[in-house]
């Protein structure tokens, strides 16, 4: 027990660890002073008390004892773990799980990390790659049967372009054939161009329509493709692997109407998270602070960080975060409370996170005229009771 802030950390009232360094400063002076029977160094000795209990006084109004906050440990830096969502429609709301890592395991990034039944979506992509290539070869095949129709097609548009061009030739003889068969000549070259123009505007339309056939077909085949990607996704998505290295630690979920961790052969349902993957070599400490204590605060303030299932490893940390809303407490609406974050110096295999741990800070620097473990200093007292008030040096 040395000084006054040595004494609050060991967690005595800060009172009594103030008033203790100040006791033994008073028990030095004594010897120092030799006290004679005559009452002369009585006085001296009351006034030396006296000063004393001045300066407690107002050591401990001044700084007042430790300020000890409560909270919880976390990591700096996490990634949680979810049960994956399926893309498409028509997936199954839950799934199984057929692999998971125990809790506290250290990974590497890519180690595999959960996996979960992948039958249905295997047999669903396979089914998609099916209607996809079923619709490639209906392409196909609609491509073939409309080359063989427009081959038909201009066919017969060049017997009907060669009947008009004999009904001209005909034509050009009404001067040397009766007028019967000049008229008749004059009808079959009307006809023969009617029908040529009627098969260009049929031949048109018919390869339209052959377009749009294989534009539906090609529709069809895209969205049977995208249902395939979307399948082997899913499939894929069933093996989750970690995405950092660090340490994998389980989260509580309520089932069957308790909380507990999720464990193979269970089904869970999509988007719960299932765990976390933690990188270990940052921790911090996450507190609620009443606003009673808010005004004693200050970011980059340095505390003492004490775990409370290792109540013998203290850690060293500051104050990093302090936040300038408070939030309305469960128990009143006029109550309100702070979020603190300390970060932690170095790294610990002891911590955990969801550990409790204990914040000490201090409100002061200590007592003052009290300087070293010697009590040099003190009110102008030294070890040899030199420059006392009302000492002579002569009465030694």
């Amino acid at each position: 027990m040395r000084t006054g802030r040595s004494v609050v950390a060991a967690g005595e009232p800060g009172v009594e660890g103030r008033l203790c360094p100040i006791l033994i400063q008073l028990i030095r002076s004594a010897r120092t002073i030799r006290m004679r029977v005559s009452g002369v160094y009585d006085s001296v000795m009351l006034t030396r008390v006296s000063a004393f209990v001045i300066a407690l006084t107002a050591s401990v109004s001044a700084n007042g004892p430790a300020l000890r906050l409560h909270g919880s440990i976390e990591p700096v830096r996490s990634h949680p773990v979810v049960v994956p969502r399926l893309a498409g429609s028509g997936g199954p709301g839950t799934l199984v799980i057929v692999h998971l890592v125990k809790a506290g395991t250290r990974v590497k990034r890519g180690d595999l990390l959960i996996e979960f039944d992948r039958q249905a979506q295997i047999k669903a992509a396979h089914d998609r790659e099916a209607e996809y290539r079923d619709f490639v070869e209906q392409i196909n095949r609609k491509r073939g049967e409309q080359l063989t129709a427009r081959a038909h097609g201009e066919a017969e548009l060049k017997i009907a372009e060669n009947a008009l061009k004999s009904a001209e030739l005909e034509i050009l003889k009404k001067e040397v054939v009766p007028p019967i068969t000049a008229e008749q000549n004059q009808l079959t070259l009307d006809e023969a161009r009617a029908k040529l123009s009627q098969l260009r505007r049929t031949f048109d339309l018919r390869r339209k329509a052959d377009a749009a056939d294989i534009r539906a077909l090609e529709i069809q085949r895209d969205r049977a493709m995208n249902a395939w990607k979307h399948a082997e996704s899913n499939a894929d998505r069933m093996r989750v692997v970690s995405p950092i290295d660090g340490m994998v630690v389980l989260k509580s979920t309520w089932k069957s109407g308790t909380m507990g961790e999720v464990q193979e052969g269970e089904e869970v349902r999509s988007g719960l998270g299932v765990m976390d993957v933690i990188d270990p070599s940052a921790m911090r400490v996450r507190v609620k602070i009443n606003q009673a204590d808010v005004s004693a605060l200050r970011v980059g303030q340095p505390a003492r960080i004490t775990l409370d299932s290792y109540p013998t490893r203290t850690f060293t940390g500051r104050l990093e975060q302090l936040s300038q809303i408070g939030a309305v407490s469960t128990m009143s609406n006029r109550v309100r409370s702070f979020l603190a974050i300390f970060s932690i110096d170095g790294s610990d295999p002891h911590l955990m996170p969801d550990l409790a741990a204990a914040i000490d800070i201090d409100r002061g620097e200590g007592a003052p005229g009290v300087s070293n473990d010697r009590g040099e200093g003190a009110l102008g007292v030294d070890d040899r009771g030199k420059g006392a008030p009302g000492v002579d040096k002569s009465a030694r």
